[in-house]
């Protein structure tokens, strides 16, 4: 609730309104670290009731900086945590009551911002049915998602933490009538992409250095990262180029 403040309650009205902001606003102050969100997830979220914008007489949606806080941590719940929605919500209700709640550690990344360790990362795997959990899915679409590639098991039947992304998306994207089917284009982009990262990095891992065999690893992030980021914005390209 937004306090009116003592210097009159029209002033106060005034200052209010003036800090509230479009989902426009909101989108474009979210893209920083959330490149992937789009308005469509924001109407998502909302009609989910994890957030509560405010509504013009014309129906337009407005957002306190208060919503925007909101809003950025269930994305991060999304992000790091990989929690559904359900469990966001309990969570974000306790704090509201001033309880503690306790986030698990599967893909959290350091306070820092750098990506978590490989021995971090194996200690983050889940098992088949914390996964199914973690992303409200059932045996059915896990094997689904499993017959087309989407997702695999490793070796000892746990899923890491890339995993439980892309079951969390492949879930999403189900909201909108996409199917796993639909996907395999996708997934095909991505095989061709990592072998060209892989191509450009395989030198650096052969070489007898172990200094220049981490480097290769952390080239690969940041080329794995740029490629994603050139996939996002090549599709959003083509959405804007088909709507114009």
């Amino acid at each position: 609730m937004l306090h009116t403040p003592r210097g009159g309650a029209g002033h106060g009205t005034a200052a209010a309104e003036h800090r509230l902001m479009s989902i426009g606003a909101v989108l474009n102050v979210l893209r920083d670290e959330f490149p992937e969100v789009t308005i469509s997830k924001i109407r998502f979220l909302e009609s989910e009731g994890l957030i509560e914008p405010q509504r013009t007489p014309s129906g337009y949606r407005k957002f306190s900086p208060e919503d925007v806080e909101r809003l950025a941590h269930v994305l991060r719940m999304q992000r790091d945590h990989y929690l559904p929605l359900k469990v966001i919500r309990e969570q974000l209700d306790a704090l509201e009551r001033g309880e503690q709640v306790t986030l698990p550690s599967v893909g959290q990344q350091r306070d820092g911002g750098d990506a978590v360790a490989e021995d971090e990362r194996t200690a983050a795997r889940v098992g088949r049915e914390a996964l199914l959990a973690a992303v409200e899915a059932d045996e059915g679409q896990l094997a689904e998602w499993e017959t087309y590639g989407l997702i695999a098991a490793l070796p000892d039947g746990s899923y890491d933490a890339d995993a439980v992304t892309v079951a969390a998306l492949v879930i999403e994207l189900g909201r909108f009538g996409i199917e796993p089917r639909h996907l395999r284009a996708m997934k095909a982009a991505a095989e061709r992409d990592a072998a060209l990262v892989d191509q450009v990095v395989a030198p650096l891992r052969r070489h007898r250095n172990p200094q220049t065999r981490a480097h290769a690893e952390a080239r690969t992030k940041e080329l794995a990262g740029l490629a994603g980021r050139l996939h996002a914005a090549l599709v959003h390209s083509a959405l804007g180029v088909r709507a114009r």
